[in-house]
């Protein structure tokens, strides 16, 4: 942690200490979205529900756009005790739980159908146990997408061969295979490095989700834009054990119903993108395509399999997991 996390970190510390009479609890929670990330308004109002489920007793301080730590300190951080919770992006998982990967397996699990059914499935109970054992425990799958977006500056990525060549900010070693399988030259970077590398031409292309793409502005560096049902992207919201389990049991109970309220706020309402979200980036200059079913089949037939297979490799229990989703 740098000098002005350690800052930040002791002037919340303060806060909660002058705000003693008000909260007996502070609940820390660190993440790496922009203000008018989704999530991160959602964040906002499970603050309040905190609040308002435990009469003030907790209280909940948000910092984000990584100001207190960067996205792949935040296990190490919760897990340590340095803060109370995190939210991380599933994919940021990497290496260390690499079944986590399996919503990055194109168009895989992204009806809403099964979005619904996944919290409280077998499958997220197994990944669930595999935070645990990492030293810290989920207590919600907050959807970030439940679509992806190839925006590009040169021409639109429709067809498996539009990514010939293309220097595309990828999502995950796992996601990033079916890139590759695709033609293109995937480069990892956090996503608050993402808009510069864009502006700067070091990547031609990025995937995020298209409500994303407004919130982190992609539009003004970016011209065109392909949306589909790509793939699933979760945030976990997760909190030390050793914090959370010396809460009373009633503040315990309030946090996880707000969390789950949470949860229910960011479910998609449809299969379909919403228009609304389209229409956003199309007003705001992009040239936006929406893939039809046959275009989506075309791009899943070429990415899928070479995902699955860095998938099962890279994963222990990736097989099992697969099977579990498909049964949803």
């Amino acid at each position: 942690m740098n000098t002005f996390a350690r800052m930040l970190v002791g002037a919340a510390a303060a806060l909660a200490v002058g705000s003693a009479a008000a909260a007996d609890y502070t609940m820390r929670i660190s993440h790496q979205f922009p203000p008018t990330h989704q999530t991160a308004r959602n964040l906002e109002q499970f603050a309040a529900d905190v609040k308002a489920a435990t009469g003030g007793k907790v209280e909940v301080q948000l910092f984000g756009a990584a100001q207190l730590f960067k996205p792949n300190q935040q296990h190490a951080a919760v897990a340590g005790g340095k803060i109370e919770a995190a939210v991380l992006l599933n994919f940021q998982w990497g290496g260390t739980i690499p079944e986590m990967n399996v919503t990055s397996i194109p168009y895989l699990i992204t009806s809403a159908d099964k979005v619904r059914k996944f919290p409280g499935s077998e499958a997220a109970a197994l990944l669930n146990a595999k935070m645990e054992a990492k030293g810290v425990h989920n207590i919600a799958w907050i959807v970030d997408a439940n679509d992806g977006i190839f925006t590009s500056s040169k021409a639109p990525l429709i067809r498996p061969e539009d990514f010939k060549g293309v220097k595309i900010r990828g999502l995950s070693k796992i996601f990033d295979a079916g890139l590759v399988a695709m033609g293109a030259s995937p480069a990892a970077m956090p996503g608050s490095e993402v808009y510069q590398a864009l502006q700067t031409g070091v990547i031609d292309a990025a995937v995020t989700g298209v409500e994303a793409a407004n919130s982190r502005r992609y539009y003004e560096v970016q011209k065109f834009g392909v949306a589909s049902p790509l793939l699933l992207a979760y945030d976990n919201l997760i909190v030390n054990p050793a914090w959370f389990d010396k809460l009373p049991a009633d503040l315990r109970q309030a946090i996880v119903g707000a969390a789950k309220k949470a949860e229910q706020r960011s479910l998609p309402a449809s299969d379909e993108i919403p228009p609304e979200d389209i229409k956003v980036l199309r007003d705001k200059g992009m040239n936006v395509t929406v893939l039809t079913k046959a275009q989506q089949k075309a791009v899943a037939d070429v990415a899928q399999p070479a995902v699955i297979k860095e998938f099962e490799a890279s994963a222990p229990d990736g097989a099992k997991l697969i099977e579990l989703i498909r049964k949803l």
